[in-house]
């Protein structure tokens, strides 16, 4: 199966493209997509490994599933694009920061920066349907971001 994710990943990623699990995932994940409105936009599914290059991977933080509300989810987790209103869990990771380090409390809630200087920024679950928190759990993704973690751990 052709997944469109960073070269890096793919290479140590690809024996899973073609597991059932997986295969399986897509079709549900496709009709999803077909049929309700599903966070994050298709294209940016995979923006944790595309903004994050296997070999620049120095830190992993995971969260539960994708933002369930409109134009939040950006693929990596926790993170929000630029203009749009920091949720609760995001806004306490940077109180917690400004908190420990000192930090003012930023503007924008977009961690693309994190990610690209080696900050995996994982949910278990990467899609859900709108308004609907946990709603692609156990199809398919869990299995998919724990060979993510062996590989990174077997790897790095």
């Amino acid at each position: 199966m052709d997944v469109k994710i960073a070269p890096s990943w793919k290479s140590r990623l690809q024996q899973e493209f073609n597991q059932p699990y997986f295969i399986q995932l897509t079709s549900f994940i496709k009709e999803e997509y077909r049929t309700a409105a599903v966070y994050p936009p298709g294209r940016e599914i995979f923006n944790a490994f595309d903004y994050c290059d296997f070999d620049n991977v120095k830190v992993v933080i995971i969260g539960q599933d994708p933002y369930h509300g409109a134009g939040q989810a950006n693929g990596l987790c926790f993170s929000v694009r630029d203009g749009v209103r920091m949720p609760p869990s995001l806004v306490n990771i940077f109180k917690e920061i400004q908190s420990d380090l000192n930090r003012p409390m930023p503007t924008s809630g977009n961690l693309e920066r994190w990610a690209r200087q080696g900050v995996l920024l994982l949910n278990a679950t990467l899609t859900v349907r709108a308004s609907s928190p946990g709603s692609h759990q156990r199809k398919g993704w869990e299995e998919f971001t724990d060979a993510v973690i062996r590989t990174i751990s077997t790897e790095k």
